[in-house]
């Protein structure tokens, strides 16, 4: 959907009337934003509001929504639910602000687009009303401001805009900045006459209406003119095609060039060092009196004369009015005096030779300043760096509008429409684009080679075939050098600079995933060049060193060639092997954040070498790995992932009996916590109990399953505290999880909760801490003291916090919010929510938005907004779609919709809805779930007129939960009416029938109401 304010009011279906009107433009001046009702009302009826405003003011979103607009409600106001650029004004300021940091032909491509989005005046629907006057005067002085950024762009890229700068001076003759650039305009254009024209119009219209004389800035514009000062000479062409993104870069780039003498653009070949460094020198053009010079040295070879390279460059060749003599000689008397900027570019294999010349240019040539491009420093003392990385990269899964603000999309889209008319980023080759810049690193060579392919080749099929990357990409242009022609080419030109053990520490490197610590690379690598090896461009330094994704994949080929690939790959699952098994202990203490912050950023390394494992068959190692990281994964929210891990390891005989029965304990203990087939998470238990040596062994959660399978199967001795107060803590967390799940025995779950909550606490686990706080606060909640469980729940998520985001944290927030808003909290409600979603977007999967979704969608209902009710649950539908184990979301979303279709009177949908539910949940070992549904299926019946089987069915969900939820307001509110119904006696006779029922019992107690 668009909607558009810049003119008359546009937008897909009728919004007839002015009030109506009114109130989309407001909202659509926010977009995503809640918008307070004050200020809705203040906007439709200014200062005269109807007697009952807010409710006035619902009427309108009503008939909003009937229009399709999607506006939802919030405890605090309204939202318009659309992404900001689906509404031109809100667009229309983001290309500006982009634009400012852009270089010119972007810059001037943003605008170009922004403008083109005004259609008439702003909010004219709205244009004589008091309330959006700020808005209007804001977004036309950002007009006029962008008009002046275009018009100062164009005229630096050689363009003409005095024609549209001239009819604009004619309605704004003060604005002294747009004077301004129609005078350069028309100067550049050979029309000085009219340029002094101009200046004089506006220097009368300043006197006369204002009584200011002109600034000194458009003065000394004037004097200038007069002066018909030259531009300085240069060997530097126009560029071929436009320069993209980077106006970041070049901006500090020229910051360094004016404070240093010499400056060095260091990258791996490919990233655009040479032409952002024509870019920046064609900025400096006019501050560079006796000129800007490039010189080339890519076609020069070892031994050339790099001084007469540069004499020819700057055109004092044989004969200039200079002593005789050497090269070198002859350029440092011809530059000496000379306030110029010299550009060397490709100073990488001839990097002495190029060091030596400009050491002796700086040192006898003081107005002389050096921009060098190189794969490595040039390390002369006084140089500074600018390392030019590849262009930004779109997020993964990213829509439009995020991918078209990556530098890397717009490159690729840029040169892909020139090689193939009509080519557009849109929603069916948008996730394919995506793919191909990430794949490709961002490296502007590759993004252009892949354009090339783009002509003849559907973006999907260029995405499917980036494995054989250096096959695909070839084909450069014909004037390149050959190096820039093919993307092996590129790679080979680096390769062949190295020694022979920078190239096996390089090429080992590649078997890491996600990057390296010094410490694992040079013990996997067996060497002590990387340093080396990042000065050269081909590893990123920092704390971890990094490769990119094109250089791996040339390195794994020079491994496989080398015949190191398969020891490479062992001494890799070794290393980690020995980090997991040195982390795994701090995981369970004081130092938790330390190791679960070290191994966070090696989980790649740690998943690939577990993998590299299973595919050589080494059954020890794997085992091992999946014992010893599995606490990781359950901290770290990757327990499918685990699961999956494990499982393939454990398919591999041969480790010894007691490692293999603690991966089958970490494979039962990440099934239990990811929600999938119970029978499963039975089998691996049974699988881990067949160790006999359990209780002695030394993998602490082999001793933790030991104590939950014996819960679960209610079978085997008492259980003995165990040695490691860890696991002591933790069986009774899981112990009380499990009864609290199964309905039963809640004053043994409460002991456990609060010596589990005091042992985390005393250990320093703030996971364990955290989980048994939100355990303990569902437990006092169903008793009805709310108070005390939002205390539970608000330390919970401050333990967890620290952990970073998780599921956990996003249902605590949830639940937080539910609470708050039963205890009329509203403001604290909508901010509980606003985290929850804030989480949900931090971990990015779609479960934890699904249940943020019908998490809202169940307080939404509670304040009687259905409509917002529907289009949460309807998100929440979709999103569960992208979950493989799912059962959980669509049990909730089922039992939301039931409700729903019950209180807009459509029973039979929502018999449909509650009978699903029952059915998924039925089974299952969760008695919390199962007593939620039954709760919505009484009240289906109380609407259905049989208030008795209401009651019964109320008791049969507080019989299966094992007690009463008095926190629970659908449970209050139905009782409450049935009792009303029935009468005291009749009411307790009807429970009476469901007290002591069991999940087993629920289809024969449900049928009267379900059918």
């Amino acid at each position: 959907m668009q909607i558009g304010i810049l003119g008359p009011l546009a937008v897909t279906g009728a919004v007839a009337g002015a009030r109506l009107r009114a109130l989309l433009i407001a909202l659509a001046l926010e977009p995503g934003q809640v918008v307070s009702m004050s200020r809705l009302i203040d906007g439709v009826w200014a200062q005269d509001p109807p007697a009952k405003a807010s409710n006035a003011l619902q009427v309108l979103v009503s008939r909003l929504r009937k229009a399709d607009l999607p506006i939802e409600s919030q405890p605090a106001g309204y939202r318009l639910a659309l992404d900001p650029d689906e509404v031109d004004a809100t667009r229309f300021e983001r290309l500006v602000t982009a634009a400012r940091s852009a270089d010119d032909a972007t810059k001037s491509r943003l605008l170009r687009e922004a403008l083109g989005l005004w259609r008439g005046p702003a909010l004219q629907d709205v244009a004589d009303e008091e309330f959006f006057q700020p808005r209007i005067t804001r977004l036309n002085e950002l007009r006029l401001t962008a008009i002046e950024d275009r018009a100062e762009a164009e005229l630096r890229l050689g363009e003409d805009p005095t024609a549209k700068l001239t009819a604009l001076m004619a309605d704004n003759p003060l604005r002294e900045r747009m004077a301004g650039a129609l005078m350069r305009a028309l100067a550049a254009s050979g029309r000085a006459n009219e340029a002094l024209t101009v200046y004089e119009t506006t220097r009368e219209a300043l006197a006369e209406q204002l009584g200011a004389d002109p600034s000194p800035e458009l003065s000394a514009l004037h004097t200038s003119i007069l002066r018909a000062e030259q531009r300085p000479k240069t060997n530097i062409r126009t560029g071929l095609t436009t320069f993209v993104g980077r106006g970041d870069d070049v901006s500090q780039v020229r910051k360094l060039v004016g404070d240093h003498r010499l400056t060095t653009l260091t990258g791996l070949g490919g990233t655009g060092k040479t032409r952002m460094a024509i870019e920046v020198a064609r900025t400096l053009l006019d501050q560079t009196p006796d000129g800007v010079w490039l010189a080339e040295f890519a076609p020069v070879t070892a031994g050339d004369d790099l001084a007469q390279v540069v004499l020819g460059t700057v055109g004092l060749r044989e004969g200039a009015l200079i002593p005789k003599g050497e090269p070198i000689d002859r350029l440092t008397a011809a530059m000496s005096t000379r306030n110029a900027l010299l550009v060397l570019d490709n100073c990488e294999h001839v990097i002495d030779a190029a060091a030596a010349l400009a050491e002796r240019l700086l040192g006898e040539c003081p107005r002389l300043r050096i921009l060098a491009t190189s794969r490595e420093p040039l390390n002369i003392t006084g140089e500074a760096l600018w390392p030019v990385e590849p262009l930004a990269l779109p997020p993964d899964n990213s829509d439009i509008g995020t991918a078209m603000s990556s530098d890397a999309v717009r490159l690729l889209s840029d040169r892909a429409s020139a090689m193939r008319p009509g080519f557009v980023v849109d929603e069916q080759t948008v996730e394919d684009v995506v793919r191909i810049c990430r794949a490709l690193d961002g490296m502007p060579l590759a993004l252009e080679l892949a354009a090339v392919r783009l002509r003849t080749m559907t973006p999907a099929q260029v995405a499917s075939r980036l494995d054989d990357r250096f096959q695909l990409l070839t084909g450069g242009s014909r004037v390149a050098l050959p190096r820039h022609q093919t993307l092996r080419a590129m790679v080979d030109w680096s390769w062949e600079l190295l020694s022979d053990r920078e190239r096996a520490v390089l090429r080992r490197f590649a078997v890491f995933s996600g990057g390296a610590t010094l410490e694992a690379a040079e013990q996997v690598c067996g060497g002590d060049v990387l340093a080396e090896l990042a000065d050269k461009s081909l590893l990123v330094p920092g704390e971890r060193y990094q490769m990119l994704e094109t250089i791996k994949a040339y390195c794994l080929e020079k491994l496989a060639e080398a015949g190191e690939l398969g020891q490479t790959r062992q001494a890799h699952a070794k290393y980690f092997l020995g980090l997991v098994e040195t982390a795994d202990p701090g995981l369970r203490g004081t130092d938790q954040l330390t190791w679960l912050a070290r191994l966070t950023a090696d989980h790649d390394n740690i998943n690939a070498a577990l993998r590299n494992a299973i595919a050589i068959g080494a059954a020890q190692t794997a085992a091992q790995l999946a014992a010893t990281a599995g606490w990781y994964w359950w901290l770290s929210s990757h327990q499918e992932e685990g699961v999956d891990l494990t499982t393939a390891a454990l398919a591999l005989p041969g480790a010894d009996e007691e490692t293999r029965a603690a991966a089958y304990a970490v494979a039962a203990l990440l099934s239990l916590a990811g929600n999938v087939d119970a029978n499963q998470a039975t089998e691996f238990l049974a699988e881990a109990q067949r160790f006999a040596g359990h209780q002695e062994s030394r993998y602490p959660l082999l001793r933790l399953v030991w104590h939950v399978h014996h819960v679960i199967s209610g079978t085997g001795p008492a259980a003995e505290p165990d040695k490691d107060p860890w696991v002591e803590a933790a069986t009774r967390l899981q112990r009380a999880a499990i009864r609290l799940s199964m309905g039963h025995r809640h004053a043994e779950v409460e002991s456990d909760l609060d010596a589990a909550v005091s042992g985390f606490h005393v250990i320093g686990d703030r996971w364990g801490y955290a989980f048994a706080l939100t355990n303990l606060a569902s437990l006092v909640a169903w008793r009805g003291d709310i108070a005390a469980a939002i205390t539970h729940h608000e330390q919970a998520v401050q333990a967890a916090a620290e952990l970073g985001a998780n599921e956990d944290m996003v249902l605590s927030w949830i639940q937080l919010a539910q609470l708050r808003w039963q205890l009329g909290d509203t403001a604290a409600c909508t901010t509980a929510l606003t985290q929850a979603e804030r989480e949900a977007a931090k971990l990015g999967v779609p479960s934890a938005q699904a249940t943020v979704a019908y998490g809202k969608a169940e307080v939404m209902r509670w304040a009687g907004d259905l409509d917002a009710v529907r289009n949460l649950l309807a998100k929440a539908e979709v999103l569960a779609r992208h979950v493989s184990i799912n059962w959980g979301i669509r049990v909730a979303v089922a039992g939301q919709q039931g409700y729903l279709h019950a209180e807009q009177g459509d029973l039979d949908a929502a018999r449909e809805r509650h009978a699903f539910a029952l059915d998924m949940v039925l089974g299952t070992p969760n008695s919390i779930l199962i007593a939620h549904i039954v709760v919505g299926i009484a009240d289906l019946a109380l609407r259905q007129g049989k208030p008795a089987e209401s009651a019964r069915l109320l008791a049969a969900a507080d019989a299966i939960r094992g007690t009463p939820d008095l926190s629970h307001p659908d449970a209050r509110r139905v009782k409450e009416q049935a009792r009303a119904a029935l009468g005291e006696q009749l009411f307790t006779e009807a429970a009476q029938r469901g007290r002591n029922a069991a999940p087993s019992d629920l289809p024969e107690i449900a049928k009267a109401t379900l059918g």
